[in-house]
């Protein structure tokens, strides 16, 4: 069985266990979201205090309410960890680390570029990871991918890399994870195919696009839409 093949039914049957990177506005609601379709969720940052909070079941983000939160939590298909080794156990990640402006107004990629270092000693055949901050288009192929592959993976095969833009409207009560609609570019095919068949088990509505640089320019164009 190919990695692509195993990870799908795995996918499909609910038993790929899902990591997520960056636990705030963003992290924490998709990590919910994901343990409450069944998903066994390990949520990785380096704040000792949003972990404790999560472990114990209680909410930080107003978006997420505390008895879903405690309900995840003492089932447990949601827990929380500083230690970037949880990887080495998980079969899909999503990196929703932030990326704030610099003062010269570029965004400061510093975390996504921590994330990326941190999570390659505990990379292993047929994994997935997608990258969710917010950023310039190229930023999957000429930053994340690279450290992906420094274990002599290709994508598509041995390992899956995607872009999807977190679209969350922090406190919009008619919209959340669930029902706003995710857009998707892999960086292959099968790397696009195994993403949406992940969100697809936790969004109503999925739109592929054909490559993460699609889907980088989606979110910029959006975020532009909004400002202005």
């Amino acid at each position: 069985m190919s990695a692509r093949t195993n990870l799908l039914d795995k996918i499909q049957r609910r038993t790929a266990r899902v990591g997520v990177i960056g636990l705030g506005y963003v992290g924490l609601p998709l990590a919910t979201e994901f343990a409450r379709s069944g998903f066994e969720v390990i949520g990785i940052d380096v704040s000792a205090d949003k972990v404790a909070s999560i472990n114990a079941g209680h909410s930080y983000i107003p978006d997420i309410a505390a008895a879903d939160l405690h309900t995840v939590t003492q089932e447990d298909k949601l827990s929380a960890t500083t230690d970037y080794s949880a990887i080495q156990e998980l079969d899909t990640v999503s990196i929703c680390v932030p990326t704030p402006l610099r003062k010269t107004r570029d965004p400061d990629m510093s975390h996504v570029v921590s994330a990326a270092e941190a999570m390659v000693p505990y990379l292993h055949p047929g994994m997935l990871i997608v990258l969710e901050s917010t950023t310039y288009p190229g930023t999957t192929v000429e930053v994340v991918l690279p450290k992906m592959l420094t274990n002599g993976y290709t994508a598509g095969n041995e390992i899956f890399i995607a872009f999807s833009p977190e679209r969350i409207d922090p406190a919009n009560p008619a919209y959340g994870v669930h029902n706003t609609p995710k857009v998707i570019g892999g960086v292959t095919s099968a790397c696009g195919d195994v993403a949406v068949a992940l969100y697809d088990t936790i969004v109503e509505h999925v739109v592929p696009v054909s490559s993460p640089q699609t889907a980088e320019m989606v979110k910029l164009l959006e975020n532009t839409f909004r400002a202005v």
